[in-house]
């Protein structure tokens, strides 16, 4: 996989996890507060560095067969969700991710819950809120940045990427003080749907020792089957729901 290739991917893949993580905080801070809301922000950053400072060493000493079929194996597993997801949304089978709607149900809930004190912090709630936001999606980050950059042997490059994608929205979001809904978030989850699934099988077949004709030249045409697979469910699925309509 060539550099660009691995900057791509991790780049889509963390900016879809940051445009979720940025909806919960803005939602909390432009309601509640900001102090409260960075305190949570910062403690979930200073898990996510521990986890991260624990487990990039522990990856990088695996034999590379074993790495990769581990690797194979938890990108199939998060690759298949995202794009069963992401095919249920564009037949119209799950409704579409909305980050504008998301944004509003954060905001009122926010609104109507009660503000408690505890030691340090002055909103628990904005705190909680946001330290749970900026871990959950934060470790899918953190998960894709390790394991790509693991498996290409260049997780720095990879964490360059991840982070750039966390600053651009970041920075997308404190420029327009608002959710990103203008961002086709649900096409770039189909698409890193795609590209997880194809790597896991590509990665994941050759942990367990099979040999693809041509080499890496072959993730290429990987991915083209996964995608070929993916629409061609969309369209069957589309198809089913028209016929019942009718």
């Amino acid at each position: 996989m060539g550099t660009a290739f691995l900057l791509l991917s991790v780049f889509l893949a963390c900016a879809v996890e940051a445009v979720e993580a940025l909806t919960i905080v803005l939602a909390v801070g432009l309601t509640r507060g900001w102090r409260s809301s960075l305190q949570g922000v910062a403690a979930g950053l200073l898990l996510l560095a521990v986890v991260v400072a624990a487990l990039g060493p522990a990856l990088t000493v695996l034999p590379l067969k074993a790495l990769r079929l581990i690797v194979g194996g938890l990108l199939l597993t998060f690759g298949l969700q995202w794009l069963r997801k992401a095919i249920l949304r564009a037949s119209g089978y799950k409704d579409m991710r909305d980050e504008a709607a998301a944004y509003q149900r954060e905001v009122a809930a926010a609104r109507e819950a009660a503000t408690a004190k505890k030691s340090l912090v002055a909103d628990w709630y904005a705190f909680t809120l946001s330290f749970k936001g900026v871990v959950l999606e934060g470790l899918e980050v953190a998960f894709i940045a390790l394991t790509f950059g693991a498996n290409q042997h260049d997780i720095p490059l990879a964490a360059v990427a991840a982070v750039a994608a966390v600053l651009t929205v970041c920075a997308a979001g404190v420029a327009i003080k608002a959710p990103l809904a203008r961002v086709p978030e649900n096409t770039m989850k189909f698409a890193v749907g795609v590209m997880l699934t194809g790597f896991g099988v590509f990665w994941g077949a050759e942990g367990a020792g099979a040999q693809w004709p041509g080499g890496d030249a072959a993730l290429p045409a990987v991915l083209a089957y996964v995608l070929l697979v993916a629409l061609g469910a969309v369209w069957v699925l589309k198809r089913r729901r028209a016929a019942w309509a009718g």
